[in-house]
């Protein structure tokens, strides 16, 4: 695997200074976004099948955090992630970096990575773009929308994409904003 960064400059800039999107604080494990069969596939693929993920139970709090990102879903989302259940998520060391961050970035070329790792610090509530809260390091340098999407390599179009894909890779059906989205959902062949 290669350990060149793809990232945006300032992604790898802040993966130097504090991994704020890349660490999790510990305790809060329930905020990290599950992974589906096809993204972790993807991350195989690149990385190998070296315990990139980690089996995480489907707590109430986690639940609860989805409910809160695709409202008006909550049923969907409890058929998905059934409580006593568990997901898939991105294993972290014991500093809660995540386990694919280098010293300069993410390792994984930009195609690989989590659809979520490819959205932050953006999220998309139908046809609406909202910017996620936190230490991100491109939302403190940011004037405005445009420039943060520009700063993370990213278009509103490529945003509504994205977050598409993830709905549809994690069995979410498509909304009536996502006329022309298709993936194939199909687990590659080993």
């Amino acid at each position: 695997m290669s350990t060149v960064s793809r990232s945006p400059g300032v992604c790898a800039r802040c993966a130097v200074l504090s991994g704020s999107c890349c660490t999790l604080v510990p305790g809060q494990e329930d905020l990290c976004f599950p992974l589906s069969d096809v993204e972790m596939d993807r991350i195989r693929d690149i990385a190998g099948a070296r315990g990139w993920f980690v089996q995480e139970p489907n707590s109430a709090s986690f639940v609860h955090h989805l409910d809160r990102l695709f409202p008006g879903e909550e049923e969907q989302i409890r058929i998905l992630f059934p409580l006593r259940r568990h997901h898939f998520r991105l294993a972290t060391g014991p500093d809660g970096r995540c386990a694919l961050l280098g010293e300069n970035g993410c390792t994984l070329p930009v195609e690989a990575r989590p659809y979520y790792c490819r959205l932050f610090p953006v999220w998309l509530s139908g046809e609406k773009l909202f910017v996620l809260a936190g230490q991100c390091l491109a939302v403190k340098e940011a004037t405005g929308t445009a420039r943060l999407l520009d700063s993370v390599n990213l278009s509103r179009p490529a945003a509504r994409d994205m977050h598409a894909r993830l709905r549809l890779a994690w069995g979410l059906p498509p909304r009536p904003e996502m006329p022309n989205v298709t993936l194939r959902l199909q687990r590659n062949p080993q």
